[in-house]
């Protein structure tokens, strides 16, 4: 049985072998990493014959269940109202689609409970945290694809075929990752979810925006995770982490997706608004990462990994990505960048503590005002900051292929 000390060696520098040359992206949730709060309260035993099923806790960096306006959505994709809609490029990503690459991927072997039998302790607890955090982003992702698919049928039936395939892809990550879950003998309850959760309302071209993106940094996330453990088999803890390679081109065949619907809407890409609007929604994706992820090193120590390391390298390589089409992005290879997300780290560090103090309400609350005043600082001089002019209607050519 491997001890817990065994699993946290010392973390090995996240070297510069992640590069554009050595992984080749196609495009990519849903914040993918959508990230869940906490830690789950259900005890874990190893004799449980079933499963308890829970409801992960709700908080501001959780993730987001989003409802939008459908009846806009039907008239962005009307062919007869929207002529920028390039029907042959989308019956391409159809039948990308209807390939189902995947299909047979998703096969679990004995080595799953095997692994979570040997992981006890904190890093235990570590891997339940985010088997829960990705199957509720996954199921997030499952619900929003679901529903436009059926809204949309009668419009474009295409874009709606299209809609209802990436639901299924989401609906099989989930599913697979709330199996990981019953190896640890728990289990999300996603009808409980699904009628309980709050959902977040946003107009079509937000969609458009923060689900790119959330694919976009899915796949760098699952991708470089993937090939450091290949690289680095040691950390190879639990067998989920075997399946990314081809789990994150589903996340790519997404993007490529969203992609195609923003050029087919030059609207949300070509005015001073978008530009705005995209360095906003680039800003929000990376500081909710980096914030969770800083909260949770422990976890990316386990597999070898530098949390900050990781997480400036998924950002900088979704942030040169996303340049390819958004018409203008952070400049996130400026050092100032990322000792903003430090100096957030820090103030974010101190509001959780605030918020797990004995203090009254009303102290706590007091001590909260000057460090959100703090936090909004930083987040508004990093939106700030010079940015990066990109992005452009016409890329084709410079599409990243899969590579299977």
């Amino acid at each position: 049985m491997a001890s817990e000390m065994s699993l946290l060696k010392p973390v090995s520098k996240f070297c510069p072998k992640f590069s554009p040359n050595t992984i080749k992206p196609n495009s990519p949730s849903h914040f993918t990493f959508k990230v869940s709060s906490s830690a789950t309260t259900t005890p874990i035993t190893t004799k449980a014959k079933k499963a308890p099923k829970q409801a992960p806790k709700e908080t501001l960096l959780a993730p987001r269940f989003y409802t939008t306006d459908f009846d806009e959505m039907e008239t962005l994709f009307n062919t007869e109202i929207n002529k920028n809609l390039n029907e042959a490029e989308f019956e391409a990503l159809l039948q990308e689609f209807k390939t189902d690459y995947n299909q047979t991927h998703f096969v679990r072997n004995k080595e799953f409970k095997e692994a979570a039998d040997k992981l006890q302790g904190p890093l235990r607890q570590i891997f339940v945290e985010f088997l829960e955090r990705s199957c509720t982003a996954e199921f997030s992702g499952f619900l929003l694809y679901k529903e436009l698919g059926r809204r949309l049928k009668k419009t474009n039936p295409v874009v709606a075929e299209i809609f209802s395939l990436m639901s299924r892809d989401e609906a099989r990550h989930a599913g697979f990752l709330n199996k990981g879950l019953s190896d640890f003998n728990l289990a999300l309850d996603l009808g409980f979810l699904t009628k309980a959760r709050k959902y977040t309302f946003f107009k079509p071209k937000f969609i458009f925006y923060a689900t790119y993106l959330s694919e976009k940094i899915g796949y760098w996330r699952y991708i470089s995770i993937y090939r450091h453990l290949k690289a680095n088999p040691e950390y190879q803890c639990y067998p989920i982490f075997k399946y990314f390679e081809n789990w994150c081109q589903d996340e790519n065949r997404h993007g490529d997706f969203f992609s195609a619907l923003m050029k087919a809407q030059p609207q949300f890409l070509n005015d001073w608004k978008a530009k705005l609007w995209s360095r906003f929604f680039c800003l929000s994706v990376y500081v909710t990462m980096y914030l969770n992820d800083c909260q949770r090193t422990a976890f990316y120590e386990g597999i070898g990994l530098d949390t900050k390391e990781f997480d400036m390298h998924v950002i900088i390589e979704t942030n040169r990505t996303t340049a390819r089409i958004f018409p203008a992005v952070p400049d996130v290879e400026n050092p100032e960048f990322k000792r903003k997300l430090d100096r957030m780290v820090v103030i974010n560090n101190k509001l959780i503590a605030v918020n797990e103090s004995d203090d009254i309400p009303l102290v706590k609350n007091l001590k909260r005002i000057p460090l959100g005043a703090a936090l909004a600082s930083e987040l508004l001089a990093a939106y700030l900051m010079p940015p990066i002019e990109s992005g452009s209607v016409d890329f084709a050519e410079f599409e990243p292929q899969v590579v299977y």
